[in-house]
């Protein structure tokens, strides 16, 4: 089990979505905020994307822009050209062509993976990327072959994965804190590994601290430095997490829930549960299932 993954896996709460646009300018469009996560690739031209912070950023062919909460931004072919409320390149200027998709995620759980990420990050192009950018790109042609939507699906996720693969690969080396610190540092994810594969464990600072093969206090201080909490702390969300994706995706009983993520009674989960979401994990579960 992979922490990267889990991360993304936690977070999710919906299929993802992309499409192929082909445009002449002048054109440009304006994307609301909303409870996700967005990318663009260009394939062909050029685009000046504007965030809702910060500069804009002129993206050119091969350039791959991710937005890990998608706050609202614009996207144009020129910094001058009015924003719409959709895309409408009825120019008869330069020609752009683009990949643009979108990942539905919970906002109020994202992963403190994601939550250190800038509001818009430039991803380097790695041989990977643009592997799964050609198959995606494949997908959504003209003329999609059978199981077009279940593969273009998949390859959303994947590439999803070697995007903040990619960015993480691409931090300096010397980093001594944040995640790009913890994903290189083998007794930290030792640990790590091990609270998302065995979150029903009773795992204590000592134990992990033997596992990451640290003592207790250098443990502690290094898990803290990184991952930005102690380590019961992280784990107690982690399990937390679980357990809402248990519930708004199984129909397991709550009891087998509270088994999962290290409850040894359904009344201790549920009362952990409410502290942490506001709500009882029944009545969690039943929101869910009306939205």
């Amino acid at each position: 089990m992979d922490v990267l993954s889990d991360a993304v896996t936690g977070m999710r709460t919906g299929l993802p979505h992309a499409s192929r646009t082909r445009l002449r300018a002048p054109w440009g469009v304006r994307f609301r905020p909303q409870q996700g996560a967005g990318f663009h690739v260009m394939l062909r031209g050029r685009c000046v994307l504007v965030p809702v912070r910060g500069e804009p950023l002129e993206l050119t062919p091969g350039d791959m822009v991710f937005l890990p909460r998608e706050l609202g931004h614009g996207i144009a072919d020129a910094i001058t050209t009015p924003l719409a409320e959709a895309f409408a390149g009825g120019g008869d200027g330069p020609e752009t062509e683009m990949l643009c998709g979108a990942y539905r995620l919970d906002q109020a759980r994202l992963h403190p993976l994601l939550t250190e990420l800038p509001d818009v990050m430039r991803i380097p192009a790695t041989d990977a990327l643009r592997g799964a950018i050609d198959l995606l790109d494949r997908e959504l042609g003209a003329a999609p072959g059978p199981g077009s939507d279940a593969a273009a699906a998949a390859l959303l996720d994947v590439l999803l994965l070697y995007m903040l693969r990619a960015w993480y690969e691409s931090r300096p080396g010397d980093e001594t804190t944040g995640w790009g610190a913890a994903l290189r540092d083998p007794q930290i994810m030792e640990a790590l590994r091990a609270m998302h594969q065995r979150p029903e464990h009773p795992w204590t600072v000592q134990s992990l601290a033997a596992l990451a093969g640290l003592s207790r206090t250098a443990f502690a201080q290094r898990f803290a430095a990184t991952v930005g909490s102690p380590p019961l702390t992280y784990l107690t969300w982690w399990r937390m997490t679980t357990a809402a994706r248990l519930l708004r995706d199984s129909d397991l009983p709550l009891r087998s829930v509270a088994d999962r993520t290290g409850y040894a009674t359904e009344f201790a989960f549920a009362k952990a549960f409410k502290r942490e979401y506001g709500t009882a994990p029944g009545r969690y579960r039943g929101m869910r299932e009306a939205g």
